[in-house]
């Protein structure tokens, strides 16, 4: 009978062993719209065109007229800074490779670190000069080692703009001085500073309150004040000129998260300040972030029909999410993972996802993948599998 029984089994596996990929039922439901995290709120802020964003998630904790297009002055160097970072990385650029001041650098106006043709710094130097001090002279040195001429980097500025999707900016230099042309908007200039704030090598100029070049002949003071007196300030670059009044990126950093406050055509320094420190108190006090994880170990996920015959599950991604503090009684963390999964299976493969909810509104799903392949039982797997079981049958 245990004979007759196993040859039977084999007959019944063959045509699942050799079928073509079998449809895939998916074990769960599709994913609905995420909602958006945070709330409308009424913060009394001097200036007219402000907005606060969570830095990892990106998202938007408060806004005012955050999509007018406003000059942003010297906070034009974010986007000057980021190309730069990323020269950097791509290896086009190195901190201690040495750079040639030209003419068109020197002769730049407004805030400069008194550059001299023909002299010649580190690109660490100039990060310096340009994070801390604002040089505009600093920031033309930047653009023709990155792209030859100023021309052409701004063209790079703009490429990247629109890489980033910042649809309320066009770029005509690298540095900020008014120009009826140069324009940007609060919500363009917080998109660029995270991106910026993603080279966490930035922070090493942008938080130094005091520095120097010329062998510490010429100092170097931040104008970003917060730096000095902002707990947990990591940056990150200012802007004033006439047409533009007062501006600010500021970011700062607590308890694992980062806020970006950017601050439009303040009346003045006084107001700037204020109003990026109004809305970085708000944001510190009210939200908070949590990082999707399960809260325990993941169990294997058993195989059908596979040479193995289970799956570890493993996150996709690590996924933060923002919520407000006075919530967090009301978030709900689940687990969904298959009860089993039909060989092949390949890596990175939807297993099920995480859910994070709080008061039935869906604030992240982050998918469990499997973290290795498991191919498909072949004809000669089940043979010799069924070999085994009758030759253990024949002993007993």
């Amino acid at each position: 009978m245990r004979r007759i029984f196993c040859l039977l089994l084999i007959i019944a596996l063959l045509p699942v062993c050799f079928a073509d990929d079998a449809e895939v039922v998916d074990m769960w439901e599709p994913a609905e719209d995420i909602a958006v995290s945070g709330v409308a709120g009424v913060l009394d802020v001097p200036a007219p065109s402000v907005l606060l964003m969570e830095r990892s998630t990106g998202t938007v904790l408060y806004e005012k007229n955050a999509d007018e297009k406003l000059a942003p002055a010297s906070v034009t160097k974010v986007m000057t800074l980021l190309l730069t970072m990323e020269a950097i990385e791509r290896g086009q650029l190195a901190y201690d490779q040495k750079l040639t001041v030209s003419r068109a650098a020197m002769r730049m106006g407004g805030s400069t670190a008194f550059l001299h043709e023909g002299e010649r710094y580190t690109v660490g130097e100039m990060l310096k000069a340009v994070t801390i001090a604002s040089a505009n002279d600093g920031s033309v040195v930047l653009a023709e080692a990155i792209a030859g001429t100023e021309e052409t980097f701004v063209a790079m500025m703009n490429e990247r703009a629109a890489q980033l999707s910042m649809t309320g900016t066009n770029f005509v230099n690298c540095h900020g001085l008014d120009d009826s042309r140069h324009y940007t908007t609060a919500r363009d200039i917080a998109v660029m500073s995270r991106e910026l704030l993603s080279h966490k090598d930035i922070r090493t100029y942008s938080t130094v309150w005091l520095d120097s070049l010329r062998d510490g002949t010429f100092t170097l003071a931040n104008t970003n004040r917060l730096v000095r007196y902002y707990e947990g300030c990591t940056g990150l670059k200012t802007g004033t000129t006439g047409k533009a009044g007062s501006c600010i990126s500021a970011s700062a950093e607590r308890d694992g998260m980062e806020l970006i406050a950017v601050v439009m055509r303040a009346a003045n320094t006084d107001d700037r300040y204020e109003s990026a420190r109004k809305m970085l108190d708000y944001g510190f006090a009210g939200y908070a972030s949590m990082t999707v994880w399960p809260d325990g170990v993941l169990m294997p996920v058993p195989v059908l029909l596979g040479r193995g015959t289970e799956v570890q599950p493993v996150m996709e991604r690590e996924e933060t999410v923002i919520f407000e503090k006075h919530k967090k009684a009301f978030l709900r963390k689940t687990v969904e993972l298959a009860e089993n999964v039909q060989a092949p299976v390949q890596k990175g493969q939807k297993l099920g996802e995480i859910v994070v909810e709080c008061e039935g509104a869906v604030l992240a799903r982050v998918p469990i993948v499997a973290a290795s392949d498991v191919e498909k039982l072949t004809w000669w797997d089940v043979f010799k599998r069924m070999l085994g079981l009758l030759t253990m049958s024949a002993r007993s």
